[in-house]
């Protein structure tokens, strides 16, 4: 089991560096202003959240779903619900960047730069520390 919890460690991580980057990549986009950079910033949006991040979003979500059938909750897992409930934050947020990523490769973007910054730093950041505290110190 000390390997799974390894794997699902390397993808979570891969996971939200990918969710970090993203909006960030978002934001140099908007600004943005030859075609060349636009271009060269749709390639890499694509690969990152089609190449990189949902791949290893999938593999986190599925290792983590044999770790809990392998360990189960047991008892005092409220943590767990809590847990589980960030989670389901990190994929609605996961699928909404990929909704801009569409809206950026159809030239249709709607927000400028500061949006996209507090993007980058407001949903993601107290979710993630928040799950890792929960796992880490099981507070209830």
């Amino acid at each position: 089991m000390l390997w799974l919890k390894a794997l699902h460690i390397i993808f979570v991580v891969t996971w939200f560096a990918g969710l970090f980057y993203l909006p960030r990549l978002y934001v140099y986009h908007v600004l943005a202003e030859d075609r060349t950079s636009i271009e060269r910033f749709k390639v890499m949006e694509r690969k990152l959240f089609w190449g990189i991040m949902t791949p290893s979003a999938v593999l986190a979500l599925g290792l983590g779903l044999a770790l809990f059938l392998g360990y189960g909750l047991g008892r005092g897992a409220g943590w767990m619900h809590a847990k589980l409930a960030l989670v389901a934050v990190l994929v609605v947020h996961h699928v909404y960047l990929g909704v801009l990523l569409r809206r950026f490769a159809q030239d249709r973007n709607r927000h400028g730069h500061v949006f996209y910054r507090w993007l980058n730093e407001i949903p993601a950041a107290p979710v993630l520390f928040g799950a890792v505290i929960l796992v880490v110190v099981k507070p209830f």
